[in-house]
This record gives C-alpha cells, structure tokens and sequence, in this order.
C-alpha cells in the first residue's frame, strides 16, 4: 500500500527535541519510518520552529496539498498563545481553513488536545492563567475540528506521561526523544484502530542520539533562554491587564450615607 504523509505544525512537529546526529528527528518522522515498514511511505514535512496558525495556512499549506496527502497531521497553536497578537477569532478561521482544505484532498488529519504549558514551563502563577485561558481556546477549536472531520486525536491533557520530566528534553519546551516516541506511538495506535496494520514504534531510545548536557545548554542559552523571553514580555502585559480588572472586579464598593 503507498501512503503520503504530510506533517504541519511548529518545532514540537518539526522535531526538536530528537536529534540524530545534526538533524532533529521528531515524532512525526519516527511515525512514518514505523509505517515504511509495511507500506511505501512518501513522508513530507513542512513543519517550522515558531510556527503560528498562519504560518501553517500561508506558509505550509500548499506544500503539503501539493504531497496529496492520506495522512496529513495539524498540530499548532502555542505559539499562538504566547503572543500578544492573539487573535482567537483569526486561529480559529486559519485553522478551520486547513483542515478543510485537507479534508477536501482526501487526508485522514491527525490532531491533538494540548496540556498545561504553563505548569510545564514552570511560568509564575501571573503569567500561567493567561496562557492556561488560551490554550483552552485553542483546544475548543480542535474540539471542532475533531467533530467536524473526525480526526485521529490525541488527548495530551489526559497523559501522565506529560508531567513526566523524562517525557522533556532539557528546555522543557519541546519532547525528548521519550517524549517525541510516546506522540509517534499514539498516533501509531489511533491508525491501528482505523485498520492500518504496522509495526509500532519503539518507545524505548534507539541509541541514535546520546544526550550531551552541554550542548543541551548552549542549545537553551543561544535559542530556548531568548525565546521565553520574548514569550514573557508577551504575556507579562496581559497578565498585568488581568491581575488589574480582577483587583477592580475585587474593590469594595463605599457607600455614601444620604444627607
């Protein structure tokens, strides 16, 4: 059987978290290689770092209606909230937009519903409830989207696998190889379940890629440290706006007595 899979979406789909040698690998290549070994697999991904909904809309849509896709997986939208141009109306039209052009090309889409960022990041509790309201957002609109396409979707809220530390590579942004492997074998299992017989991915590490703590942190100092600093002065406004009209929600109101 030949199948093309077309993978959309930011780092986590790009795969950083999982090198092999100087390439990242990710969850998505390491679903398909999973594939090839009983199918002839035509793997695309179009997936970039920092990747927003309109990033996928303008910037990899096309490309993967191009691969005609079977498979086709739209993973996005924390970037979106991390921004101080979020626009909920606009995330939900771009990515309404892409899966129904998908849809229409034939793909089988594969989604997520996302997990507490904040408590992963560790963010203070000011900066974590705006984040944690968005994410609630973005999920509503996968919700959609599962209703409407019936998508192959993985519930990330519901994993225990992702308070584990082992489940994030150092930066706590983005999977570790662990992290990268249990993703690539969920959605091996929901393909199973809709009949598409292969040989499931491993979830133990390959040995392909020994962590090396200090290129781990010169990965954080030059690309992972800069990157929550600009999410914090993002969100940190928002917060402020927040923490404002909850302490004037909160003021006693003094009334004046009549004279």
């Amino acid at each position: 059987m030949y199948l093309r899979f077309a993978a959309l979406g930011d780092s986590s789909t790009y795969g950083i978290g999982d090198r092999v040698g100087v390439e990242w690998r990710g969850w998505a290549r390491l679903l398909a290689d999973a594939m090839a070994t009983t199918h002839d697999v035509s793997f695309c991904n179009v997936a970039v770092p920092g990747a927003t909904s309109l990033t996928v809309r303008y910037g990899q849509l096309d490309e993967a209606l191009d691969h005609r896709p079977d498979l086709a997986s739209l993973i996005v939208g924390i970037n979106d909230t991390m921004r101080s141009t979020w626009q909920p109306a606009r995330f939900r039209a771009d990515l309404l937009s892409c899966a129904q052009e998908l849809d229409r090309a034939g793909a089988t889409l594969l989604t997520a519903r996302f997990h507490d960022h904040g408590a992963v990041f560790g963010l203070p509790e000011r900066l974590r409830r705006p984040l944690t309201a968005r994410i609630e957002v973005v999920n509503a609109v996968y919700d959609e989207l599962h209703s409407r396409f019936d998508t192959l979707r993985l519930d990330l809220a519901g994993w225990p696998e992702v308070s584990s530390r082992a489940f994030w590579s150092i930066d706590r942004l983005h999977p570790s190889e662990r992290g990268h492997r249990a993703l690539a074998r969920g959605y091996a299992d929901l393909l199973h379940a809709r009949g598409l017989a292969f040989e499931p991915p491993a979830l133990e590490p390959d040995g392909a890629h020994q962590p090396d703590w200090r290129s781990e942190v010169r990965w954080v100092v030059a690309e992972g440290a800069p990157w929550i600093g600009r999410r914090a002065r993002d969100l940190g406004p928002v917060a402020a706006r927040r923490a404002a009209m909850l302490a004037a929600t909160r003021r006693p109101v003094v009334r004046q007595e009549p004279r």
